[in-house]
């Protein structure tokens, strides 16, 4: 008996220590992380006012505003998403409703899953190499757009797959004996449930694709452009490129830093709104769906 309790003190013990190190870990991720973005708000607010958000770049872009910067990055994701989330979602629906569970369809998962993986600079080249130049769009909003829709396009496939094959099977079974189709019951049935789960997908796609340097690189983005564009073939400035240029290579490092660090605190609150929107949309949908 005596054994026993030492044994179960021993083994309490050694879950606690464990969990404390899980605690501290965790609490160290979440330190860097606010570490991290209190030093680009103290630093990026003082730069911040109404001038900077809808004034034009001027000096070599160490005065003036960001305007242009931040239209092109949110013409970029705009575009990206529009070409990326049908194509995505479509695919996902194929994938898992209507695709043999066969070699080919293995290959196509393993592929996707590999193409996920891919350097965004690679992909940068493709869109340079098909749609700059094969395609003639030249560096336009449509060629960086379709490029960045490339980039995400394997998430977006891979997380309906995931939300669509996470509905129990018995749905789709009572929703085809009660007389409807197939298209029916994935418009009507499944895509409302999975839909809370595949906003995850384009969640994380829209993170991906606002800070993105390098396909915009090569396919939308110019150095200094104070104007907005006007159509989807107009070249534009977009804000990690702005931030990249003004950080590294601009005219005037030491003039141009507190621009860099206020386009960075845009740049992440851009982000942080557009998570926010995407998570209401998802419980919107995740209660209308339990409401049904």
């Amino acid at each position: 008996m005596a054994s026993a309790d030492k044994t179960a003190r021993r083994k309490r013990r050694s879950e606690k220590a464990v969990f404390w190190l899980l605690r501290l870990m965790s609490l160290a991720v979440v330190g860097v992380l606010f570490w991290i973005l209190g030093f680009i708000v103290v630093k990026g607010i003082e730069v911040i006012d109404w001038q900077f958000l809808t004034g034009m770049p001027k000096e070599g872009m160490t005065e003036g505003g960001i305007f242009p910067a931040i239209v092109g990055t949110l013409c970029l994701v705009a575009g990206s998403v529009v070409i990326a989330f049908p194509i995505g979602v479509m695919s996902g629906i194929y994938i898992s409703e209507y695709a043999p569970d066969n070699w080919l369809v293995k290959f196509i998962r393993v592929m996707t899953n590999n193409l996920s993986g891919v350097p965004s600079i690679v992909f940068g080249l493709f869109g340079m190499a098909l749609f700059v130049n094969t395609l003639g769009f030249g560096d336009s909003i449509i060629a960086g757009s379709c490029t960045l829709a490339l980039l995400v396009l394997p998430v977006v496939i891979r997380t309906t797959e995931e939300a669509l094959r996470a509905i129990d099977h018995s749905y789709r079974v009572g929703s085809l004996a009660l007389g409807a189709t197939k298209l029916q019951t994935i418009r009507k049935v499944l895509l409302p449930m999975a839909f809370p789960n595949i906003v995850t997908g384009l969640i994380l796609s829209v993170g991906r694709i606002s800070g993105e340097t390098a396909p915009i690189l090569f396919t939308a983005v110019a150095y200094f452009l104070p104007k907005l564009p006007t159509s989807i073939f107009d070249q534009v400035m977009a804000l990690p490129y702005h931030l990249y240029v003004i950080a590294t290579s601009g005219t005037d490092l030491e003039a141009a830093r507190p621009m860099a660090y206020g386009t960075a605190l845009v740049l992440i609150l851009i982000v942080l709104f557009i998570n926010l929107l995407a998570g209401g949309l998802r419980r919107y949908f995740g209660n209308k769906v339990k409401t049904n």
